[in-house]
């Protein structure tokens, strides 16, 4: 290919960035302006024009999939072999150093990786060890704990803790460290903090990298977190030429550790570093790329930019006021059900997992098909599978699947061997896992600790049973979800994960409450709710390959586009979320709906509802402030 050939599908503002003279280059790349174009095609001008040879140059990203993308791009651009090109993920280019140079980074040669469920049961014994309580002091807490110090490129000795919660999870770090030098295993947070800390320590080996790659190339800079912003810094050195490809307006994930302020920090540190924009949108209408362009300019301190595209206006952006959640969703599904195109091209954002409930019946009521994108649907989440087994066996205490599902859930005491016997005797004698546990505690088969356990589940089970017949559906729940533990065993989840189950399990009461107000005459009221959502549960979703509606977080949208997007629950206190309200929070909450609207290509829809079922009562709710934020001339209000 000639060098002409790499630029002739480039805009010019694309080419500036790719012909660009060698030295520190910003590259401000709106949504959908065909960033991966210019990053990849960067490359390829550096090494088809000789300014570069492909061993001198590191391109580092977020995930696989934009790696492998990014590779395959410059193979077929170049059209031959590119010996020593080094693309991947940051945690994937560290663990490449590490294993190359193991002995320097102090680990064993075979060293193994451990994943995050790896990492919690290893904590768990740490913990134990500690003679600490592991309901109090969790895994998963410890987890973030020590995961969030090693992304800010803290080890236990540069941890200062000024309160008891910190330092015992201070002590946990400590032990862990040793635990895991021990053992000879990395978790993915030490693979990029101990690579940064084997260039740091070798002087030489530092050099020598430095002098190899003198091209960096770094993708969604936006997301970098305080430990790969130094790693890069690190490995530039004073020598290195940085490429950088970024949307200050798409920084959206500060809620687990990115750093918008590295952008500001690479202008700082960096005085002779040129910003190109990227500005013509190759993705949506007009009327999208307007609407997109207003709300994010009620932002502060961003470089600013301002997407347009060759292409026309469009339809405008459609907004339904709907009467409840219900009504919300009935409305998304008669679209889709109008649409004469792919099923495929179709996403519906919501800011909450919580949300995806009233949309999921709706489409299973009008037989379409759908898939949750990167989750599971409702009925399938750990939480709510949890609290209907507690229901189940409430309802019916003989239901050996239940039984054991939460036998210890929340942590009782109850170990695998007391399970064991429990398993054996019913097998035995051909009875329930209820009838045996109850005959092992009257025949005093059981040590006294296991047996007490035992009968305080057992009577936690006969008094909710008594407790609960004369309530309402949701007020059943509400009244198992306290007794059991279950809310207080979830609170101790890490902030987010935390928030996200509770707020499924209101969305359990909440759907627990229309049930019963859809279904009046219904005697056996629990039997018929059980019934329906085993039923749900049980309908499966689309496969991958299957012309599929696509339901997702708004946080999941990103990187993706679709012909037509639904943004549902545009509600004060919903989106933007009512833990987001302070001024910086609130801005990453615009930057959300920004990325959610330029996720369509052809016809965007934004719904809110008048009122939304919330922590037990039915509230009545404002707009979203984003809703106002569009200009009036660019929607069309749906009228009833």
């Amino acid at each position: 290919m000639t060098q002409s050939n790499l630029l002739n599908t480039l805009n010019k503002a694309q080419r500036d960035a790719v012909t660009a003279p060698l030295g520190h280059l910003m590259i401000l790349a709106g949504a959908g302006s065909g960033k991966t174009k210019v990053l990849t095609n960067r490359i390829a001008w550096l090494i088809k024009t000789g300014q570069a040879k492909s061993n001198q140059i590191l391109a580092v990203t977020f995930t696989n999939k934009a790696a492998n993308e990014m590779r395959e791009r410059i193979n077929v651009l170049l059209k031959e072999p590119t010996p020593g090109l080094w693309v991947g993920t940051f945690h994937g280019i560290a663990h490449r150093l590490l294993r190359i140079h193991w002995e320097a980074a102090q680990l064993p040669q075979n060293f193994q990786i451990m994943d995050s469920e790896d990492q919690k049961r290893l904590l768990k014994q740490v913990i134990r060890s500690l003679e600490m309580d592991d309901k109090v002091f969790t895994p998963r807490k410890a987890a973030h704990f020590i995961n969030a110090r090693k992304d800010q490129a803290l080890r236990a000795k540069d941890v200062v803790a000024d309160d008891n919660y910190s330092n015992k999870m201070l002590k946990i770090y400590y032990a862990y460290e040793n635990a895991c030098q021990t053992s000879g295993i990395v978790d993915f947070a030490e693979l990029l903090l101990r690579s940064y800390e084997l260039l740091r320590d070798n002087p030489i080996l530092l050099e020598q990298y430095q002098s190899r790659f003198e091209h960096l190339h770094v993708d969604e800079f936006q997301d970098t977190n305080t430990i790969q912003y130094q790693w890069l810094a690190l490995l530039l050195g004073k020598f290195g030429k940085l490429f950088v490809v970024f949307d200050d307006d798409q920084s959206i994930y500060g809620w687990r550790g990115a750093k918008i302020e590295n952008i500001q920090h690479l202008q700082n540190q960096f005085d002779n570093i040129s910003l190109i924009r990227l500005e013509q949108n190759y993705r949506s209408t007009g009327n999208i790329l307007n609407a997109a362009n207003a709300l994010i300019a009620r932002n502060q301190d961003r470089l600013g930019k301002e997407l347009w595209t060759k292409d026309h206006a469009g339809e405008p952006i459609f907004i339904f006021k709907a009467y409840n959640e219900t009504d919300e969703a009935q409305y998304v599904a008669n679209r889709i059900r109008a649409w004469r195109g792919r099923r495929q091209d179709i996403a519906i954002l919501y800011r909450t997992t919580a949300q995806s409930r009233v949309f999921e019946e709706s489409l299973l009521q009008k037989g379409i098909p759908y898939r949750i994108y990167g989750g599971l649907r409702f009925y399938e989440r750990l939480e709510i599978k949890d609290t209907l087994a507690y229901l189940r066996l409430v309802q019916h205490p003989h239901d050996n699947g239940a039984f054991e599902r939460v036998l210890n859930t929340p942590k009782r005491g109850i170990g695998l061997k007391t399970l064991g016997m429990i398993r054996e005797l019913a097998n035995q004698q051909t009875m329930s896992l209820w009838q045996a546990a109850q005959h092992l505690i009257a025949t005093k088969q059981l040590k006294a600790r296991a047996a007490s356990s035992l009968f305080k589940f057992l009577d936690l089970i006969e008094q909710l049973s008594r407790k609960v017949t004369d309530l309402s559906l949701d007020k059943k729940i509400e009244r198992v979800k306290i007794a059991s533990g279950l809310i207080e065993h979830y609170k101790k989840d890490t902030k987010q994960d935390a928030q996200r189950r509770l707020e499924n399990l209101e969305e359990l009461t909440n759907a627990a409450r229309q049930f019963e107000e859809n279904n009046q005459n219904v005697t056996d009221i629990l039997t018929a709710f059980l019934d329906h959502a085993a039923l749900e549960a049980g309908e499966r979703q689309s496969g991958k390959s299957n012309d599929n509606v696509q339901l997702m977080t708004l946080h999941s949208a990103k990187g993706l586009e679709f012909k037509v997007v639904f943004i549902c629950g545009l509600e004060e206190g919903l989106f933007p979320h009512q833990n987001s309200l302070d001024e910086l929070q609130l801005e990453e909450e615009r930057r959300l709906c920004y990325v959610g609207i330029t996720r369509a290509r052809n016809h965007l829809h934004l719904s809110h509802s008048e009122t939304r079922y919330r922590y037990g009562t039915r509230d009545v709710c404002k707009p979203s402030r984003f809703l106002k934020e569009i200009p009036k001339e660019l929607v069309k209000l749906i009228l009833k």
